[in-house]
């Protein structure tokens, strides 16, 4: 009914953390940067965690919007107040936010852990990069 709010609470709390994280980043750019040269002159470098935590974001904005769409698609959301059908009524209600707590808690967790996942992915090729830039060299 409204498992999609879960998501999308998450997206918005990952949304400023990159805002955030990206303006950190730019202060230390600005700084310096740091790069491993190779034989072939291309600086092999790290993904910034502010892109990394956009993956996040755009992985849990597209799931919010999807699912939205979807409680839209059977009624379960309307344009008029309270906009969730399910608000309207106590038991209905009770039965909405054990849905939330439910149904969309475990949404976001599987999808912030399908996120781990492509971050230990992403390491590891970071990794097999500047491995193999510091043996051409």
């Amino acid at each position: 009914m409204a498992c999609f709010l879960v998501s999308a609470a998450e997206a918005l709390v990952a949304t400023v953390v990159t805002k955030v994280v990206e303006k950190k980043e730019k202060k230390q750019q600005e700084v310096g940067e740091v790069h491993i040269e190779t034989k072939t002159e291309e600086p092999v470098t790290k993904v910034p965690f502010s892109r990394k935590l956009k993956w996040l974001r755009d992985m849990l904005w597209g799931g919010s919007a999807l699912l939205a769409f979807e409680h839209i698609w059977h009624g379960e959301v309307v344009p008029w107040f309270p906009f969730l059908t399910a608000a309207g009524d106590p038991t209905e209600a009770a039965e909405m936010l054990h849905e939330m707590a439910t149904v969309g808690v475990t949404m976001a967790v599987v999808v912030t852990l399908a996120w781990l996942g492509m971050l230990g992915v992403a390491a590891a090729l970071e990794k097999r990069a500047q491995k193999d830039a510091v043996t051409e060299s």
